[in-house]
């Protein structure tokens, strides 16, 4: 970790030519802004449909150029390029931009740079939360501990609102500041944007995730990795995931920042961790060789859901570090955990029905989120299957196999799950449902249901994305509860 001077670019838009990539959520945002701020703005977009030319009439009538069906030639004259975050760096575009000695940016780049624009106030400090897993969870536990302090603040950024809009919409019509922000931040996000200086940061953890965007896992890793860059009171780590703690051995930090770890063993030094149901801080105390400060007990983590599963527990200690770093007081972490509910398909509690426990987790849409999840129970009858995304399994399979009870796979890459089991699991029952209509959720949770003991947990933890079947994630788990609520309607 090495340290340098402050950095920052002024806004500087007025009058500049600017080309935005992309009409979804962050695009428009972006359009709007920049021609709010006296930019000539086109917005370019491949698609050509209904939804794109609904915006395009809404945004021609605020006096945007729309240029739809080709997302790839590039606007001559043209002074900055600013892009959606799924577009890829290798896209035609970017690459006739780079030719024309353009810059490419994201619409986080540009919120940071229009944070000073605030008329006679301070911005807003920035903590920023990215990892393959857990950036929602952490990020809104954060903005909760943070508001139970009195702070002025909400989760922003790859969450809810755009963050251009909370920006330049921070004191708008006598609205107070924001104090800080809990900034959830996506690989994509971070690649584009350079100038980006948090004021405290964390990686929750790192496992191979978009490597078909990024190219490869050292990439990916040092986009994450970016969210570090000039960090000017802590770089939070996770102590059992050592590619995160060299991500802030390579960072470039202003003058006194500190590395921080979180462990959910017994604490060293400058971490924060757990004993004995608590946990406790040893970094942000005035003695950390002899002395801890308790933050909250574990049971205060998403109070009344049950034992929490140890990657939130895991997410809790990085959501209390950045906020200690911010001078929140212990009592603030406690009641902020508290007063946090999960988002619904995030190991959410559907039901207990004879003795077995059902858990949507359909946000599991990777093998690293699923083996968090099946970590957090003992005996499982597993859910699993959809689109694997290039993912391999056996690794996954490997370390769970002695926590399975049984499997069911659905969805269209169902196999590469099965072969992963018949080499790593062979004695653990399979029901293998060659279907992906959205139906074959309530015959999957009867097959589970079959397979289950009392004390058994039937866990929907695809390890895939949902697009197969699905619309969403959120649409799967919606299936998986009412399938639920089938067996309650008629067994009971």
């Amino acid at each position: 970790m090495t340290t340098h001077g402050p950095t920052g670019a002024p806004a500087g838009f007025d009058g500049q030519h600017i080309t935005v990539a992309g009409l979804g959520v962050s695009g428009i945002s972006a359009a709007r802004a920049l021609a709010g701020l006296g930019a000539h703005v086109t917005v370019v977009d491949g698609g050509d449909g209904d939804t794109q030319r609904a915006a395009a009439r809404e945004l021609e009538a605020a006096g945007i150029t729309v240029r739809l069906g080709d997302g790839e030639t590039f606007p001559e004259g043209t002074d900055l390029v600013v892009t959606s975050p799924g577009w890829k760096p290798d896209s035609p575009l970017f690459t006739a931009a780079a030719a024309a000695g353009v810059d490419v940016v994201g619409d986080v780049e540009i919120a940071w740079r229009l944070r000073e624009t605030v008329a006679g106030q301070p911005p807003a400090a920035w903590l920023a939360v990215t990892g393959t897993n857990g950036k929602t969870t952490t990020v809104r536990m954060l903005a909760s501990i943070l508001a139970a302090e009195g702070l002025h603040t909400t989760a922003v950024g790859n969450i809810g609102t755009p963050i251009i809009d909370v920006v330049l919409g921070q004191g708008k019509d006598g609205a107070r500041p924001y104090d800080v922000l809990a900034v959830e931040l996506s690989s994509y996000q971070l690649h584009w944007a350079p100038s980006l200086r948090a004021h405290s940061a964390v990686v929750l953890n790192l496992a191979p995730d978009h490597l078909d965007w990024h190219g490869s896992m050292e990439a990916y890793a040092a986009d994450k990795g970016r969210i570090y860059e000039g960090n000017t009171v802590a770089c939070v780590y996770n102590a059992a995931d050592k590619a995160t703690e060299d991500l802030v051995r390579e960072a470039d930090v202003e003058e006194g920042c500190r590395a921080i770890g979180f462990t959910l063993g017994t604490p060293g030094p400058s971490q924060l961790g757990v004993v004995e149901g608590l946990l406790v801080d040893r970094a942000f105390v005035e003695n950390r060789q002899q002395q801890a400060q308790e933050l909250a007990e574990v049971s205060d983590i998403a109070p009344g859901s049950g034992t929490p599963a140890p990657h939130n527990i895991a997410n809790a200690l990085a959501a209390a570090a950045l906020a200690r770093a911010f001078g929140v007081r212990p009592a603030a972490v406690r009641d902020g955990l508290r007063a946090f509910h999960p988002e619904a398909h995030r190991i959410q509690h559907v039901a207990e029905l004879d003795g077995v426990t059902y858990i949507d987790d359909s946000k599991a849409t990777n093998t690293h989120a699923t083996e968090a999840s099946l970590a957090a129970y003992e005996h499982i009858v597993w859910i699993a299957g959809g689109l694997a995304k290039g993912a391999t399994f056996d690794e996954l399979v490997q370390k769970s196999a002695a926590r399975l009870r049984g499997v069911v796979l659905i969805g269209a890459d169902r196999a590469l799950i099965r072969e992963a089991l018949v080499r790593h699991a062979p004695d653990v029952p399979v029901v293998d449902l060659g279907r992906t209509d959205t139906g074959a959720m309530s015959e999957a949770v009867r097959e589970a249901t079959r397979l289950a003991e009392p004390g058994d947990t039937v866990l929907l933890a695809p390890a895939c994305a949902s697009m197969d079947m699905f619309v969403n994630y959120n649409k799967r788990g919606e299936a998986f509860a009412d399938a639920v609520g089938e067996l309650t309607a008629r067994d009971h």
